[in-house]
């Protein structure tokens, strides 16, 4: 073989082997987009400024996601925060792995509304904005329940 067909052939097969490795790459970071779905949404009436949301966002997708804030009419600061040895810690987003939930409730992960504009009152609803890193942003009513509700205890 000469030298001129060995380069062309060890150039070819380089290329080969490279597109061979970003397709196989590309191919398994992509998987599915995520599948999110909010459930069982709510906010027990605020007896302060301060009110808190909870929800459970389910991802049915083959890829992860991060919830990354939260927004509403009914405060211009909305944060998300973890509950660690009973102490609230503001977090900048939330891990919704694929094929799993991220579960937001009492005593536990939650959405805090801080200065709140109007108290909502029982019965009403509240709505929010759920804002992903990749997913589009969920639009939730958040039913307004009694003071004391707690679904783990219904």
């Amino acid at each position: 073989m000469t030298r001129r067909a060995t380069f062309v052939l060890g150039v070819g097969l380089t290329a080969a082997l490279a597109l061979a490795g970003c397709s196989s790459d590309s191919s398994a970071s992509t998987g599915s987009a995520p599948e999110l779905k909010v459930s069982e949404g709510y906010m027990p009436q605020p007896v302060s400024d301060l009110a808190a949301g909870f929800l459970i966002v389910t991802n049915s997708g083959g890829t992860a996601d991060k919830l990354t804030s939260v927004t509403s009419d009914l405060s211009d600061k909305i944060t998300i925060h973890r509950t660690e040895n009973q102490k609230m810690l503001m977090v900048k987003s939330f891990d919704i792995p694929a094929g799993g939930e991220l579960d937001l409730e009492r005593g536990g992960n939650h959405i805090m509304f801080e200065k709140v504009k109007q108290r909502p009152q029982q019965g009403q609803k509240v709505t929010i904005q759920l804002h992903f890193e990749k997913a589009d942003p969920i639009e939730v009513e958040l039913p307004v329940k009694e003071t004391t509700y707690n679904p783990a205890q219904h």
